[in-house]
């Protein structure tokens, strides 16, 4: 049974969430203050934290922050704002997804769904050393490979830790080289229907993914490129 940790200093949408949580079978437990929230989650280990933004004690931001620092654990950000800068921020800080209240139970049970799908995915796969992948799961570049069955990134060798959203854009990108697409384009392609997010979301997993990868020093053909006024394209030529 699938264990979901629920941040949040309304009792009421707590126990909401319970009751739709129970019924689907998750185990649910709770937290009320975010004060006790990263020590509730180092008790409880759970497998998908749901995390109000503004809490008592402490904020969304830093909870993640903290958690960030010793686990890869999916989390869902909840916020009460509009403002498009605060959901940026929470996934710049390694929140998997966010849901803006108020919101459908049964919206954020599909979010949860979805995001622990692509988490089994990642975390069920062998080392990339075994026997290579299927084609069509597997795009290679010089010192670049992106193997989306093991969901693995390797950059000059070495693994590249990378979250599955991360990795399924890049793997997108770099299998359809030197052709732009948008930004909605891109969210339907990669994030899918299950998927209510705004186009800077893209954004801002792109300025992660170069982060990571992208290096002037490094003796390759390819980047992600910017293609100002549209989107992204991954930019490959010959050697």
């Amino acid at each position: 049974m699938k264990k979901v940790l629920v941040v949040d200093d309304d009792p009421n949408i707590v126990e909401v969430l319970r009751l739709y949580f129970d019924k689907d079978g998750f185990a649910v437990i709770s937290c009320l203050s975010g004060a006790r929230a990263v020590d509730t989650f180092m008790a409880s280990n759970p497998d998908l934290v749901v995390l109000d933004l503004m809490l008592p004690g402490k904020d969304g931001y830093d909870i993640c922050r903290e958690i960030r620092k010793t686990s890869d654990v999916p989390i869902i950000m909840l916020t009460a704002r509009t403002d498009t800068l605060d959901k940026v921020v929470g996934l710049e800080l390694g929140a998997d997804d966010y849901v803006q209240k108020p919101f459908e139970p049964k919206e954020l049970l599909a979010r949860v769904k979805a995001v622990l799908r692509r988490t089994e995915k990642k975390e069920g796969t062998p080392p990339p050393q075994q026997e290579p992948s299927e084609p069509g799961e597997l795009v290679q570049y010089k010192g670049l490979v992106v193997d989306k069955a093991r969901y693995v990134v390797l950059v000059e060798d070495q693994e590249i830790e990378m979250p599955p959203k991360e990795l399924e854009l890049l793997f997108f990108l770099a299998s359809h080289p030197n052709r732009v697409f948008t930004r909605e384009q891109l969210l339907e392609n990669v994030w899918g229907y299950d998927f209510y997010g705004e186009s800077r979301t893209v954004d801002v997993h792109v300025k992660r993914i170069r982060e990571k990868i992208e290096d002037p020093k490094r003796d390759v053909n390819w980047q992600i490129k910017t293609v100002w006024g549209v989107g992204y394209k991954f930019e490959s030529s010959p050697l």
